[in-house]
């Protein structure tokens, strides 16, 4: 039976959701039910999305989101990638100020089914249990690509996450939500799954991945390599055993100014949030390149 997901994404600014939405579309156990937006340019967002889901050639709704966090000026005001979008067809009209009502009714229509996949800040998901609080209970799982839970981190000296940090009163309200699994891949694994600039181009010759590489050349303009953040989130959903999750409890800083959006891990079994902490790398880059073959 296909997995039923629901993806909220910052798509146009680090090109990993692009390359995370490309393996969803490509994937044949996926229904992908909706797309929601969310940071600066959301609009913008929502068509470079649309891209994607026309080479792929399905009509997944698209809802651009929250274009500023909370409480917190915005970070990330600009989707530099959609720089790209001349080259490929797209929508360029979306509902506005609906996203966080489609995702709730779209969870409700489908209680204990849908796996909420988010892999940017958290803005939307926290108006969506904000405005209903029921809806966590009402999902299968909750998968988030945000955090960093261990000192174990190579080149990084600091314990902030970009997704986490971002918005960080949105994030302490989504680590709360009583959602059935509440799981997160943070840096922890993620920076483990890393790929150069040539070899990308080598790979990324297929229909699904080739707007996909047109975006990562705005990408490649100031960086050399393509750390494979948020699709490890979603070829884990599918491929379970490509990680290692540990049961235990997170609270996140939000009162700190220097440590804002800190994510602070303890192992507990008895605890309601499932951190990544092992990954097989390449487990996981022969199953994101599989569903492409």
């Amino acid at each position: 039976m296909a997995e039923k997901i629901l993806l909220d994404t910052d798509i146009g600014s680090d090109i990993d959701d692009a390359i995370c939405l490309a393996y969803l579309l490509a994937q044949p156990q996926c229904e992908l039910l909706g797309i929601t937006t969310v940071s600066g340019e959301p609009e913008q967002r929502a068509m470079m999305a649309s891209a994607q889901c026309k080479i792929a050639g399905k009509e997944i709704p698209i809802y651009p989101g929250a274009a500023d966090p909370l409480l917190i000026a915005q970070k990330q005001p600009k989707a530099p990638q959609a720089a790209a979008l001349i080259n490929w067809s797209h929508d360029g009209d979306f509902p506005q100020g609906e996203a966080v009502e489609f995702l709730r009714r779209t969870i409700r229509a489908h209680p204990g089914e849908i796996t909420l996949l988010t892999i940017g800040p958290l803005t939307n998901i926290a108006l969506l249990f904000h405005t209903d609080p029921e809806i966590p209970h009402l999902l299968k799982q909750l998968v988030l690509m945000c955090g960093v839970f261990t000192e174990h981190l190579p080149k990084r000296p600091t314990k902030l996450e970009w997704n986490a940090l971002l918005d960080p009163h949105a994030t302490a309200i989504v680590y709360r939500a009583p959602a059935p699994i509440h799981r997160s891949l943070g840096l922890d694994v993620t920076t483990q799954v890393v790929m150069g600039a040539d070899e990308v181009r080598q790979r990324f010759q297929t229909g699904l991945l080739r707007p996909v590489l047109d975006f990562a050349e705005v990408w490649f303009q100031q960086r050399s390599e393509i750390t494979f953040h948020d699709p490890l989130a979603a070829v884990a959903i599918f491929e379970p055993d490509v990680v290692e999750f540990t049961r235990g409890a997170v609270e996140v800083e939000f009162n700190d100014l220097d440590a804002l959006g800190q994510t602070r891990w303890q192992p507990d079994p008895a605890g309601r949030h499932e951190v990544a902490l092992r990954v097989d790398a390449s487990r996981f880059f022969d199953g994101y390149f599989a569903v492409f073959a």
